[in-house]
């Protein structure tokens, strides 16, 4: 069966009552950076289904610049792993005493046991949009892509499964790995997969990294 746009352009807003508010609520509170998984694999459909989901995501000039590589190789991920030991290594030695001790015991990856690596690139080059809204913030292109990436962990919430976002990564080196276009840019390392513990505060506040900060804070009215 063919899309018809007009099929979207005559949709009737849905009515989103209080329940769904405090579920939504709920939904936001419990998507967790998940780094101990389960090693039951997720079925391709449901992969293709949260991307489906992700791509929903509001973009700068329609410009949909999220691309996706579902890195299943086993050769290409020990590479990503042994990429990660390497950035790890490296960010350990920048701190000193009590707080490299601390980092040291973080597990910080999911690498290992997660059934699903998914990089997520922003395609730097695109011509969809013609442009539209980035000329003066080139960087909202690659924040359209983080849009996307919210979208997907929230959906993979829904459904019961964890998302991580690794960061310790040289993004050059992960391109290579995956040998991607030279103007796809890596927004985000992913894992996903089915959550072996889960806990409604960030492993990092549990663990003592860093404390969430007080509302009062971050918002300023001028």
């Amino acid at each position: 069966m063919t899309h018809d746009p007009g099929d979207e352009r005559n949709a009737q807003p849905p009515r989103f009552d209080a329940d769904f508010a405090n579920l939504l609520t709920e939904l936001f509170r419990w998507r967790r950076d998940v780094r101990r998984f389960r090693s039951e694999p997720i079925g391709g459909e449901v992969l293709d289904e949260l991307v489906a989901l992700a791509t929903l995501a509001p973009s700068v000039g329609h410009s949909q610049p999220w691309r996706f590589v579902a890195v299943e190789s086993e050769e290409r991920r020990s590479a990503v792993i042994a990429s990660f030991k390497r950035c790890n290594a490296a960010a350990l030695a920048t701190y000193e005493g009590e707080a490299a001790a601390l980092y040291a015991r973080l597990k910080l990856a999911g690498l290992c046991e997660a059934p699903v690596h998914l990089a997520v690139f922003c395609d730097t080059a695109t011509e969809v949009g013609r442009g539209l809204g980035r000329m003066t913030m080139p960087e909202t292109l690659c924040y359209s892509v983080v849009g996307a990436i919210q979208n997907l962990a929230l959906a993979a919430r829904a459904r019961g499964l964890g998302v991580g976002w690794i960061s310790i990564l040289d993004p050059r080196e992960i391109a290579t790995i995956l040998d991607v276009p030279a103007e796809w840019r890596l927004v985000a390392y992913l894992c996903m997969g089915w959550p072996l513990e889960e806990h409604l505060d960030p492993e990092l506040e549990r663990h003592g990294w860093q404390a969430r900060l007080p509302q009062s804070g971050i918002l300023k009215r001028r």
